[in-house]
């Protein structure tokens, strides 16, 4: 799963959870699939071999490779998001840190901080928020749909406040 508790124990003072996109294509993928469209689409071009056709074919075949690499490369920058959800005896902290760079932050009184699950409501199904302090926020939006609901799961056993 793209998530993982920093500490299995659910009764340690300190945990934390890392949550990130599937990345589905590594980098070493990424280089093997655009160097495996650029030779299947010079395998045509072996018989315009000394031709001026291929010359008015090229640009056009390496514009679509050029285009596959900016799509690829616009996919796997836009998947560089990573929450972390910091709880404490006192405290569930929330940073979110997105692909542009920004951060955002949610703090709250553990024992006021639920989990809540919009089964139809929110954006995608099964969609997990964070409540209290006053504020509703987002959590693993990008997961898949069983993934959101195991960590709603995790969140309903974990957010509940540790014993004194």
């Amino acid at each position: 799963m793209p998530y993982s508790w920093t500490t299995a124990d659910p009764t340690a003072p300190t945990r934390e959870l890392h949550l990130w996109p599937h990345q589905s294509l590594p980098p070493t993928g990424f280089a093997g699939f655009i160097l495996a469209t650029f030779a299947m689409i010079l395998i045509p071009l072996l018989a315009l071999l000394g031709s001026v056709l291929l010359w008015g074919l090229l640009p056009f075949l390496m514009l679509a490779v050029g285009g596959i690499w900016f799509a690829l490369a616009r996919s796997r920058r836009n998947a560089r998001i990573l929450e972390i959800l910091t709880l404490t005896r006192e405290r569930a902290h929330l940073v979110r840190h997105n692909p542009n760079g920004a951060t955002q932050e949610w703090t709250c009184n553990r024992y006021w901080a639920t989990a809540q699950m919009h089964r139809k409501e929110g954006p995608v199904p099964h969609y997990v928020t964070l409540r209290g302090g006053g504020r509703e926020v987002e959590i693993g939006a990008f997961l898949s749909e069983e993934e959101r609901i195991a960590l709603y799961q995790e969140l309903q056993r974990d957010l509940r406040p540790l014993p004194r």
